[in-house]
């Protein structure tokens, strides 16, 4: 449960500042053209909001756990003083003048941002007058434009408006990568360090590799880390790869379609550094903790059989799931055995020391000002690995690996630990740009794509084309929304 929470606060934190700063730069383009923002809200607020707050009469009226406020609309009357229905029997709305409404209610004063908490943290909206958005508040578009409004201004003073998401986003995530490479610098292990060498998945070892090979090279090209190995093989689709295997350099080749026989085995680690299995922590009422274990105890056996690599270990625990194993493992130079009883996930309840501390990493220092560029350099490499990867979603085998928010949440640590949450953050915010920049009504890209067309052809798409394209997009989004979550839930239930 405390792992559950300390993620579940670490996505929430880290989502919360994306969004915030993502509709903050529509927010800025907006106010730069003189364009009302109706309302800004980190989190959704239906029905009601945490807090509210805004400016009437140079005053600050801040509400707490307060009813939304209502829209500006009231049914529109014929001449003979009848409510008025459009041909689908739906009854017409009309704003209200600001005359009509009273002292102090909120909406006679619209030229004033309403700022605010919403109670489901699910994302954030800032609401840009005279724009159809997903709030589908589309009675002030029945009036003729006025100055104020979003739809008066001309396609290059909208564009910025639409895109300055998404650039906030994107620069955000390369400001983040140059504060954590300045303050944490950048360690990683160069394969050729690996000396227990790789540990391949069933699907690597179908296909030639062995447990301990170390790879050279990929399509003649030499590789220095296990990340390079994961973009070229399974998101760049490279086939031939050279292999070192008892001082001789061998050759192999991945098959075609290799990338979805990796998502199709379940989405186990293709490949991963071997290393001893050295006991870091242990975890209070497991099998590890029942058998007096303790922090550097080497394991090196299980029932008689010579075992020393973790990846070897945890495949024979996960074989001796509920049985009683003999275990062997060495504390201060002194052999030992214990007797453990492992429950049905066949784990001993310890937490493994990383593999950095037998190999030789490398490791790179930054000053400030060569941060900048690395980091600027680091977020376009995320950006076009990420593009890459994100073809595998349009597979049969990569559409079932599409998760939602605890998919998302289990990429943080079960730890606090800000080096890793804001790495962490930094790639969702440049996951978050390119999502956004997909030209999807309902997505700023689908926006972008109808300013585009009317660009081209001076045209603009009238307002019902637009309020339909935004419903369709909004229950598509909803639709992929269902599907993910779905998908984490069903993992989480069956595998």
């Amino acid at each position: 449960m405390e792992t559950f929470l300390i993620r579940a606060l670490q996505l929430i934190l880290s989502l919360s500042i994306l969004v915030v700063l993502h509709e903050f730069g529509h927010f800025a383009f907006a106010r730069l053209f003189k364009v009302r923002v109706e309302k800004f809200y980190m989190f959704f607020n239906p029905n009601f909001s945490l807090i509210r707050a805004k400016k009437i009469n140079g005053k600050w009226e801040v509400k707490f756990l307060a009813q939304n406020v209502p829209a500006n609309e009231r049914p529109k009357l014929d001449a003979d003083g009848d409510t008025m229905v459009d041909t689908k029997g739906k009854t017409v709305m009309e704003p209200i003048p600001l005359a009509e409404l009273e002292e102090g209610d909120w909406r006679k004063y619209p030229e004033n941002t309403e700022w605010g908490i919403g109670w489901l943290p699910l994302g954030g909206y800032c609401k840009i007058a005279g724009m159809i958005d997903e709030s589908m508040d589309i009675t002030q578009l029945s009036a003729e434009p006025q100055p104020w409004e979003y739809r008066s201004r001309s396609v290059w003073q909208r564009l910025p408006i639409i895109i300055g998401g998404v650039l906030v986003n994107f620069i955000l995530a390369m400001v983040i990568y140059a504060a954590v490479l300045f303050t944490w610098g950048q360690e990683y292990l160069p394969l050729q360090n690996a000396k227990y060498g790789l540990h391949f998945s069933q699907v690597m070892i179908e296909n030639g590799f062995k447990n301990g090979d170390n790879i050279v090279k990929i399509d003649g090209q030499p590789v220095e880390k296990i990340s390079d190995v994961i973009e070229k093989a399974l998101f760049e689709g490279k086939q031939a790869v050279t292999v070192s295997r008892d001082g001789q350099l061998i050759d192999l080749t991945l098959p075609k379609g290799f990338e979805q026989k990796v998502l199709a085995s379940g989405g186990a680690e293709f490949v991963s550094i071997r290393q001893p299995f050295v006991v870091e922590e242990i975890t209070s009422g497991g099998p590890a903790a029942k058998a007096n274990m303790q922090t550097g105890d080497s394991i090196t056996g299980i029932n008689g059989k010579q075992l020393y690599i973790f990846q070897d270990i945890a495949s024979e625990l996960d074989a001796s799931r509920n049985t009683q194993i003999e275990l062997n493992y060495v504390r201060k130079g002194q052999p030992m055995k214990s007797k453990l009883q492992l429950s049905d996930d066949g784990k001993l309840g310890v937490g493994v020391r990383p593999y950095f501390e037998f190999m030789t990493t490398k490791r790179i220092q930054y000053g400030f000002l060569e941060a900048i560029p690395a980091g600027m350099k680091l977020g376009w490499e995320r950006l076009t690995s990420y593009v890459k990867q994100f073809k595998l979603v349009f597979t049969k085998e990569g559409s079932k690996q599409l998760g939602g928010f605890g998919s998302i949440g289990k990429m943080f640590p079960k730890t606090w630990d800000w080096q890793i949450f804001w790495s962490m953050t930094a790639l969702l915010s440049v996951i978050l740009a390119f999502m956004n920049f997909l030209p999807i009504p309902a997505l700023d890209g689908g926006y972008v794509l109808f300013l585009l067309y009317e660009l081209f052809t001076g045209k603009k798409p009238n307002d019902k084309f637009l309020e339909y394209a935004q419903t369709a997009g909004f229950f598509l989004l909803m639709a992929l929304l269902v599907y993910s979550n779905g998908n984490d839930i069903f993992k989480a239930i069956f595998k």
